[in-house]
C-alpha cells in the first residue's frame, strides 16, 4: 500500500497550484476550470490535490479558520539544495519561518504557502 493523494483546501486554488509548480517542481496533472480543481503529482506520483472546502466536511480552509493544523514536507537529496530553496524562496516574497536550521538530525526551514499550509522543507544526512 502506498500513499495515493492529499486533498488541501484552499481560497485561491490557481495561485496555490502555482506556488507548488514554480518553487517546489510539481507537475499539474489536471486543471479543471479556471479555478475550480487542480491536481498536481511529485516525481513519485503523489498527487496534491487543491480544491475548495467542501460543505459537508466542514466547510472551511485554514485560511478562514485562522490557523494551520497540520503540515507537509519534503526532503532534498543534500543539505545545499535546502539553501538554494529558502534563497529562491526568499527572492520571491514567500513567508518564511527563518533561515535553515540544525533540527531532530536535519537541516531544515517553514514556510507558508498560499492557503496558509505550513511547508517543511528539509534535508537528512544518510
Amino acid at each position: 500500500m502506498r500513499l495515493n493523494h492529499l486533498d488541501f483546501h484552499v481560497p485561491d486554488i490557481a495561485e496555490t497550484a502555482d506556488f507548488f509548480i514554480r518553487h517546489f517542481g510539481l507537475k499539474l496533472k489536471d486543471m479543471r476550470g479556471n479555478n475550480g480543481l487542480a491536481i498536481l503529482e511529485d516525481d513519485a506520483g503523489l498527487e496534491i490535490v487543491l480544491s475548495h472546502a467542501i460543505a459537508r466536511l466542514g466547510t472551511a480552509d485554514q485560511v478562514e479558520i485562522g490557523r494551520q493544523t497540520y503540515h507537509i514536507g519534503f526532503i532534498l537529496p543534500e543539505r545545499g539544495d535546502v539553501d538554494a530553496l529558502h534563497a529562491g524562496l526568499a527572492a520571491a516574497g514567500a513567508v518564511l519561518s527563518g533561515p535553515p536550521a540544525a533540527m531532530r538530525g536535519g537541516w531544515l526551514f517553514y514556510c507558508t504557502a498560499p492557503g496558509n499550509i505550513l511547508v517543511e522543507v528539509g534535508w537528512r544526512p544518510g
